[in-house]
């Protein structure tokens, strides 16, 4: 894979938390996945974040003052934008047993009880980032359809058309459409 294609496919993850220790600990186990991490310390920061840049996954904290984290996922799948952010829920061991029920009614893709083994957490993280690369190449794979049918319709509009053929022009296009299409497949 290029260089380009890396860098292209790099997936930030949001980390949404109030409390310093668990941004710490949240950047400690997923540093080695050597992707780029963002930290938010409440709903509303999270949100500006959201606005400002795209997001393979959000790891968002249930408790917070102000946008608990309920609200902070309401307001992101309510967004055309966000709306198909993936999020991973985080909570404390002793909160409500009704949390998890209402976390996934909420838009969550998953829910995670802290103390969380890390090992787990990278997992699942995983599972999230490869899901947004196949997004993201099938997203290019659509655009690069997109550009072979628009070609193909201006070839035929040319051989039905009424003017002259002009073949060395024909064959050039023909033979980068193939070569679009070779790269594509």
């Amino acid at each position: 894979m290029s260089a380009e294609a890396r860098t292209a496919e790099r997936a930030s993850i949001l980390l949404v938390d109030d409390m310093e220790d668990n941004l710490v600990a949240l950047e400690a186990v997923l540093r080695s996945l050597n992707e780029p991490l963002v930290r938010a310390r409440s709903g509303e920061e999270a949100m500006k974040a959201l606005l400002r840049q795209q997001f393979a996954l959000v790891l968002l904290d249930v408790r917070m003052p102000g946008m608990d984290g309920f609200e902070t996922a309401a307001n992101i799948k309510r967004l055309d934008q966000t709306k198909n952010v993936p999020i991973i829920f985080l909570t404390g061991a002793d909160d409500d047993s009704g949390y998890a029920f209402r976390g996934y009614a909420t838009g969550a893709a998953d829910y995670l009880t802290k103390p969380f083994d890390p090992w787990v957490l990278r997992a699942k993280v995983n599972v999230f980032l490869d899901l947004h690369r196949k997004n993201q190449q099938l997203e290019r794979k659509h655009t690069e359809y997109g550009e072979v049918s628009m070609r193909l319709a201006e070839l035929e509009d040319q051989l039905n058309g009424e003017n002259p053929l002009d073949l060395p022009a024909l064959r050039r296009q023909v033979r980068e459409l193939r070569q679009l299409v070779t790269r594509g497949a």
